[in-house]
C-alpha cells in the first residue's frame, strides 16, 4: 500500500457521509526534528511491511493541518501515532483508546510543534457529527525534538514495537 499524503479535502457537511471500512492509520510528525517525525516514521514502516492489506490505509499526515478533516471524516476506524509527552522514559509507548484518547489530547500534556492540534481538528470533526466511532492513539515518549532526520536511538528502538501495537488494535477492531 502506498502512503497517501493529506491533501486538501473540504470536510463533508452532513453525517449522512459513507464511511469507509477501511482503517485510517495516520503518522503524525516532522521528520526534520529528530523524535517528532517518528509517527511518519512508524506509518512508512507499515505501509512497507503491510502493503497488500486492503483493510487499512496509512497516511502521512505531516504536521497536520484542517486538510487532514476530510480522511477523519471518511472512516469510522481511526488510529494516530504521534510522539506524546507521557512523563515516561524516552521511546515508552502509551495506547489511548476512545474516550481515553480525546481525554489525552485534549487535557494531556503538549509536546507537539505541529500548526494545529489534535484535538483541534477531532473538534472539528466532532462538531460535524463525524467523529470516527472508533479511536485510538499510540504515543511515544520523545527523547529529543531538535534538528536532525532520524529518531533517537531510544525513540527508534521503539518503532517496532509501536507497529505491532498498531497492528494489534487493527486486527482486533477488524476481527
Amino acid at each position: 500500500m502506498i502512503i497517501r499524503e493529506a491533501s486538501p479535502t473540504p470536510t463533508a457537511r452532513s453525517p449522512a457521509v459513507q464511511k469507509a471500512d477501511t482503517t485510517l492509520v495516520l503518522g503524525l510528525g516532522n521528520i526534520l526534528l529528530t523524535d517528532e517525525g517518528t509517527g511518519v516514521h512508524v506509518v512508512t514502516r507499515l505501509a512497507e511491511t503491510h502493503a497488500g492489506r486492503e483493510d487499512v490505509e496509512f497516511m502521512d499526515g505531516g504536521t497536520l493541518s484542517f486538510s487532514l478533516a476530510g480522511a477523519i471524516v471518511a472512516t469510522d476506524s481511526l488510529i494516530v501515532v504521534d510522539t506524546a509527552a507521557l512523563g515516561a522514559a524516552p521511546g515508552a509507548i502509551r495506547v489511548f483508546e476512545g474516550d481515553a484518547m480525546d481525554q489525552f489530547v485534549t487535557t494531556g500534556p503538549r509536546s507537539s510543534v505541529h500548526e494545529v492540534s489534535l484535538s483541534d481538528l477531532l473538534a472539528v470533526t466532532a462538531l460535524e457529527g463525524l467523529l470516527p466511532r472508533r479511536r485510538a492513539l499510540v504515543g511515544i515518549q520523545p527523547q529529543d525534538m531538535d534538528w536532525g532526520d532520524r529518531p533517537t536511538n531510544a525513540v527508534a528502538q521503539a518503532i517496532p514495537a509501536a507497529c505491532e501495537a498498531v497492528m494489534d488494535i487493527v486486527n482486533r477492531w477488524q476481527s
